[in-house]
C-alpha cells in the first residue's frame, strides 16, 4: 500500500509515523514547509517527498491541513487523482469541505470521504508528531452516502495500520454540531479561563481540577480561530447555552440561594453520570 500525506504537522506527521510502523506501507509525504518535508524525511517519518507524478502510485491521499487548504488543494489536484485512490481529509470541521469536495470526486471519479481523526495535543508542529498518537482514538468518516458498505469496508482497511480504536460514521451537519461541543467549546472554555488576572498566583494553590480545564487553553490560535468560525453557527449555540447556564450559577450565588445552587449543582452531576456512565 502507497500512502500520501499532505500537511505534516502534528496530525499529518503521526499519521506518517503510524504508517510507517507498517513495513508493507509507503509513506510519501508533502508540506508547504519544504525544511518540514526534508527533515520527515530524515526522520524516517516518510519514504520519500509527495509530487504531483507521484499521485498516480497512491491507494490511499489524506489531507491534514485546515478546512480552507483541504478545498485548495483538491481544487487544483482533482483531475490529476486516480480512481483507485482514495481520498480522506483529516480536518477540524466537515460541511465546508464536503460540500466543495464531493462534487470534485464525483466529477473526476474518484472516492473521497470526509474525516476528523479525534486525537492530539496542545502542541502543534511535526516535531510533536508520534506514532502512537491514534492508538485506540476514534476516526468519524463521513461519506457522500451511507448504503456504499464496500466503500467504508475500503476506508477502514486503509486505515487500519494506524491504530483506530473506531471508526464512527456521520454526516457533516451533525459530525460539525458534537465537534462544536466537544472539542471547540472546550478550547474557548479553557482559553477565556486561563485570562482571569489570578491565573498568575495559581501556583501552588492548584491540582487536577486546574491542569484539566486550562490543557488546551494552549492552542494555536490561528488554526483555531478558523475552525471557530468554519463551525460560527454551532459554536455560538453551545456558547449561548453554557452563557445562560452560568447566569444561573451566578444568580443563585448571589442571592445566596442555597437550595437552588445545590439543584443546578445536581443537575450537572446526574447529566455527568448519565451520559458518561456511573
Amino acid at each position: 500500500m502507497t500512502v500520501g500525506i499532505i500537511g505534516l504537522g502534528l496530525i499529518g506527521g503521526s499519521l506518517a509515523k503510524a504508517y510507517r510502523r507498517d513495513p508493507s506501507v509507503t509513506v510519501l509525504g508533502w508540506d508547504t514547509d519544504r525544511s518540514i518535508t526534508e527533515f520527515a524525511q530524515i526522520a524516517q517519518a516518510i519514504h520519500a517527498p509527495l509530487t504531483e507524478e507521484r499521485l498516480g502510485e497512491l491507494d490511499l491521499l489524506l489531507l491534514a491541513t485546515y478546512p480552507e487548504a483541504v478545498v485548495e488543494h483538491m481544487e487544483r489536484l482533482a483531475p490529476k487523482i486516480q480512481p483507485h485512490t482514495m481520498v480522506i481529509d483529516c480536518a477540524g470541521t466537515k460541511e465546508k469541505v464536503c460540500q466543495k469536495v464531493f462534487p470534485l470526486a464525483e466529477e473526476y471519479g474518484f472516492p473521497f470521504l470526509g474525516g476528523h481523526p479525534m486525537a492530539g495535543t496542545h502542541f502543534s508542529g511535526f516535531k510533536y508528531s508520534r506514532d502512537d498518537l491514534f492508538d485506540g482514538a476514534p476516526m468519524v468518516l463521513v461519506p457522500p452516502t451511507f448504503d456504499d458498505i464496500r466503500l467504508l469496508d475500503r476506508a477502514k482497511k486503509l486505515l487500519e495500520p494506524v491504530g483506530f480504536g473506531r471508526v464512527s460514521i456521520t454526516t457533516a451537519d451533525k459530525h460539525d454540531q458534537r465537534i462544536a461541543f466537544t472539542s471547540q467549546m472546550a478550547h474557548v472554555i479553557s482559553n477565556a479561563y486561563i485570562k482571569s488576572p489570578t491565573a498568575r498566583e495559581h501556583d501552588g494553590f492548584s491540582a487536577g481540577s486546574y491542569k484539566d480545564l486550562t490543557r488546551v487553553a494552549w492552542l494555536n490560535p490561528s488554526m483555531w480561530a478558523e475552525l471557530f468560525l468554519e463551525n460560527k453557527k454551532n459554536l455560538l449555540f453551545e456558547l449561548d447555552t453554557l452563557i445562560a447556564s452560568l447566569n444561573q450559577y451566578r444568580k443563585a450565588l448571589e442571592e445566596e440561594d442555597f437550595p437552588t445552587l445545590c439543584r443546578l449543582l445536581d443537575e450537572g452531576r446526574r447529566i455527568k453520570e448519565e451520559v458518561d456512565g456511573k
